[in-house]
Parts: structure tokens; C-alpha cells; sequence
């Protein structure tokens, strides 16, 4: 392939996917579902063929996008026209926190983890999952959060009296599925002994019967048990 053939088959891509991506819409970014992920990947490579391979003729390469860009419309249509639909193609938002309780079950259907939940939120701005009345996630995998009344921006709260100091930085896990997260627990000078102290005082006898614990920044601790089979 001389250069000239090069530039011409580049130009023709570009040009070929600046109007097909225009045709699908803002969607395939900002509401990035599964399909919409793969569709992009799968347009991407034909582009990059049709570009520098010269085994794939510039027809075929351009009947290819524009055939990848047809299913990806119609997709489309069928989310917006049926709902049943949507539901095998899409999914549905599932709730992975009700009334401040992580549901343990959700979490395993949407492949999150406690370190990737305490992520999302924290990029919500919330820091501790009992502030949080409900979170759910998304088909696109963002979550959105609803806090407690208490805890939403420019509230009676927040123009009370100015509370006491905190006594720790930010709350802190210490319990995740059954297991005692000692590292934690060391760095807030507490042990073992104090923890199931608190866990007797709030009427677990078991460790392993807590799914998630995090001390918070007034020193109380925070405990969801393994007790939910809720997933949406």
C-alpha cells in the first residue's frame, strides 16, 4: 500500500465514522451500556481495518461499519420502544444499598465488591455507607446515591450548631464478609476485644454474621449483618 492509498483510506474512516458515530447519538458515551461497549470496540477495529488494511477493500469496509451502526440503532430503538426488551438487552438498575443496609446479595449480582462500593460512593461524596438511606447501580455502572435527610447538602444541619470534633478522620472498615480487617483496626488503636464488645453490645454474637462493619468518625460502629436476599 503506497502512501497516497494510506491517506486516502484514512481520510475515508475518518470521515466514514465522524458520521456514523453522529448517527448513534451521545449515548454510546454517556449512557454506556454493555452492547454500547462492545458496539465501540467492534467499530473501532473495522475503522482501524478499513484504514490500514489493505486486504479489506475500502466497500467492504465501509458496508461493515455502516452494518455495525444499523444493529447498533436498532438496539437503540428496541430500549426505547419495548421495556421487556430492555431488560434482556440492558438490564435494570439494581439496589445495592436500602435504608443504609448493604444488600450482600445485589453486590454478588452486579460483581461489585466493598472496596469498589466505598469507591463509587466516595466519588458521590459520601464516606461513610451510613449516611447513605439508598444507592443503586445503574445499567450504564454509575451509582446514585440518596442520602438520609440529615446528610443531604445545605440542610437544617448543616446550619445547626457546629458539632463536636470527630474521632477519626474519616469511618473506617473493619468487618468485610465475616472477616476482621486487623490492619484497620490497628491504626485506630483498637483490637479485637473492643470490636466483638461492640458487636455483643449490638446483639451479634458471631463475627462471621456480619457482612460489612466500619467504625465511624464519632467512634460508634456501624454493622450490616448477612441478612438481606433482596435484589432489586
Amino acid at each position: 500500500m503506497d502512501t497516497s492509498q494510506l491517506l486516502l483510506r484514512i481520510t475515508i474512516a475518518f470521515v466514514v465514522l465522524f458520521i456514523l458515530a453522529r448517527l448513534m447519538g451521545r449515548k454510546e458515551i454517556s449512557q454506556m451500556t454493555f452492547f454500547n461497549f462492545i458496539s465501540a470496540i467492534a467499530i473501532g477495529s473495522i475503522a482501524a481495518n478499513l484504514a490500514v488494511n489493505s486486504n479489506l477493500s475500502i466497500f467492504n469496509g465501509i458496508l461493515a461499519l455502516s452494518g455495525w451502526t444499523v444493529f447498533t440503532i436498532a438496539m437503540a430503538f428496541i430500549d426505547i420502544k419495548f421495556k421487556k426488551a430492555r431488560k434482556v438487552t440492558t438490564g435494570e438498575p439494581i439496589i445495592v444499598i436500602k435504608e443504609g443496609k448493604v444488600m450482600e446479595n445485589s453486590l454478588r449480582a452486579t460483581q461489585l465488591d466493598m472496596d469498589s462500593l466505598n469507591s463509587l460512593l466516595r466519588q458521590k461524596g459520601y464516606f461513610s455507607i451510613k449516611d447513605v438511606h439508598y444507592a443503586i447501580f445503574e445499567t450504564s455502572g454509575q451509582l446514585s446515591v440518596m442520602p438520609y435527610e440529615n446528610k443531604m447538602p445545605f440542610t437544617k444541619e448543616d446550619a445547626g450548631v457546629r458539632s463536636n470534633p470527630s474521632a477519626y478522620p474519616i469511618s473506617t472498615e473493619v468487618i468485610s464478609d465475616g472477616t476482621i480487617n486487623k490492619v484497620n483496626l490497628s491504626r485506630l488503636n483498637l483490637d479485637t476485644n473492643w470490636l466483638n464488645q461492640q458487636l455483643k453490645n449490638a446483639g451479634v454474637m458471631d463475627v462471621a454474621e456480619v457482612f460489612y462493619a466500619e467504625v465511624q468518625k464519632d467512634g460508634t460502629l456501624y454493622i450490616d449483618n448477612k441478612d438481606d436476599n433482596m435484589l432489586h
